[in-house]
Formats: C-alpha cells, sequence, structure tokens
C-alpha cells in the first residue's frame, strides 16, 4: 500500500488496539467477523467500488456500510468498517487487504492476551518449513479444484490439537481465502505480523545443528543489540550448512556458515 491507503490502514490499526485493549472485547469472535466481511467485499466488487469511491461523502458510505453489515457481524466489527471507509482510499482493493490484516492482527491479539503469542509464532514457522519441504502437501494445499472442505479437513488433520487453535484459524484463512497469493508468501507475512505484536523483528537461523537455549538467548540478545530492536529467532536446522551460521533479518543476511566460506574461498580461487 501507499499514500492514503497506508495512512487509513494506521488509523484502522489504531482504532482496532484501542478496541482490543478493552478486556470486554472478544478479539477471536471480532477477527472471524472482520473475516468474513473480507470475504464479502473480495466477492462483491461493485460494493467495494462503492465503499472506497472518492466521489461520494465519508459519511454516506459509512451509513451504508452500517446498513449491510449491522445484522450480520457485531457493533465493533460494523463500527471498524464504517470508520475504514469514511477515509480514503488509493484502490478499492487496499480496503480488503486492510481488513484481512485487521482479521489476523485480531487473532494474534487474542493469542498475545493468552499468553500462547510465542507459541503460534514457532509454529507458523514451522508449518512454512514443512510446506516448503513436501511438494505433495503443498500441491493438496494449493490445488483450487480442491474443495474448501478438504481443505479445511486436511488441515485440521495437520494441527488439529499439535498446534493452538489460533494458528489452525490464520492458517486456515489463508489456505481457503489466498487472495492471490502464493502459501509461502501469506505464511511470511503472519510471522511479521505476529512478531510486531511484540514489537520484534524476526531472525531466521539456520544452523548445522539444534542451538542450546543459552546459546539463543546470546544470539538474540546479540541481535537485538545489533539491530535495535527486541528479536523473534526462527531456527532452522539444516546439515548441509556444516559449520557456523547463517542469519537472515529481512532482506539482510549475515553469513558465518562454513558452507559459505568454502563457497567464497572456491569463487575467489576460480577469479
Amino acid at each position: 500500500m501507499n499514500g492514503a491507503s497506508r495512512e487509513a490502514l494506521a488509523a484502522a490499526r489504531e482504532r482496532l488496539d484501542a478496541l482490543t485493549d478493552n478486556t470486554s472485547v472478544d478479539a477471536t469472535k471480532l477477527a472471524g467477523e472482520l473475516a468474513a466481511v473480507t470475504a464479502l467485499l473480495d466477492r462483491e466488487v461493485s460494493l467495494r467500488r462503492v465503499l472506497t469511491d472518492p466521489a461520494q461523502a465519508g459519511e454516506a458510505k459509512a451509513e451504508l456500510a452500517q446498513r449491510l453489515l449491522g445484522s450480520q457481524v457485531g457493533g465493533e466489527a460494523a463500527d471498524l468498517v464504517a470508520g475504514m471507509v469514511r477515509t480514503r482510499w488509493s484502490q478499492s482493493r487496499d480496503l480488503v487487504d486492510a481488513l484481512e490484516e485487521l482479521a489476523n492482527v485480531a487473532d494474534l491479539t487474542a493469542a498475545q492476551t493468552s499468553g500462547r503469542l510465542d507459541d503460534v509464532e514457532d509454529e507458523l514457522f514451522r508449518f512454512g518449513r514443512i510446506v516448503s519441504s513436501n511438494t505433495e502437501l503443498r500441491a493438496a494445499l494449493t490445488d483450487r479444484k480442491a474443495s474448501t472442505a478438504a481443505k479445511v479437513e486436511l488441515l485440521h488433520q495437520l494441527l488439529g490439537g499439535r498446534a493452538k487453535p489460533d494458528t489452525e484459524r490464520l492458517v486456515t484463512r489463508l489456505v481457503t481465502a489466498p487472495r492471490g497469493r502464493s502459501l509461502e508468501s501469506g505464511l511470511e507475512s503472519l510471522s511479521k505480523l505476529a512478531a510486531e505484536r511484540r514489537d520484534r523483528m524476526v531472525a531466521v537461523v539456520t544452523t548445522a545443528v539444534p542451538l542450546s537455549d543459552t546459546q539463543k538467548r546470546r544470539l538474540g540478545a546479540a541481535l537485538a543489540k545489533l539491530y535495535g530492536h527486541q528479536m523473534h529467532l526462527n531456527i532452522d536446522v539444516d546439515p548441509e550448512v556444516l559449520g557456523g551460521i547463517r542469519v537472515q533479518v529481512g532482506d539482510e543476511v549475515i553469513n558465518g556458515s562454513l558452507a559459505d566460506r568454502i563457497e567464497d574461498a572456491g569463487r575467489r580461487l576460480a577469479g
């Protein structure tokens, strides 16, 4: 997003945070309702365009949203959507993207409130690694000919009882409504949102052998000092690393693995 849409999303995130700070608000229920509105506006293109039409008065669009949604979702969700359509969006699709993000943030907020956020972060990362290494599973989850019910059942078999309910809900929404994204990019976006809940950055750490708790703490502290943010470590064990460690934070790679040093030496010799 850029321009007006970025500002509108930031304002909506602030309103969502204010809502979920209220302990009387069920963040999980709110997440489900926002996801339902996302699906509605993703499907009804003409309605989406009306609600984001800059030529229409903001209050008129808000009243329309309240009329359409008032009997379908709770008051908090309807008010939140009404506030969003009052503001200006650069593209009509940005409104849907923003609603989807808010739904995911609400679920992650529920996980954080219940002390499950760390587990959800780890489970999203591990599930992403499983999908990337299992072509048959990825094909089954992304098959456009497969029914939604079949995908939901497969995910429940994989995650039900093994992962937190928040994780299962987030992944199920992503798989059943990918909205043009790859499964990998969707999981990465969810991981980033989870990290943001604690104002943390995510470091993907690849090592030849598992790290001890002491090593994890030391690495996390070193990276936090380097980047000025609390750091969440996603540990990936890959025997092909041979030794050392490889750390990726966003697009930046801190590479200290033996395998890469050997490769670098080979390139220098070849040159």
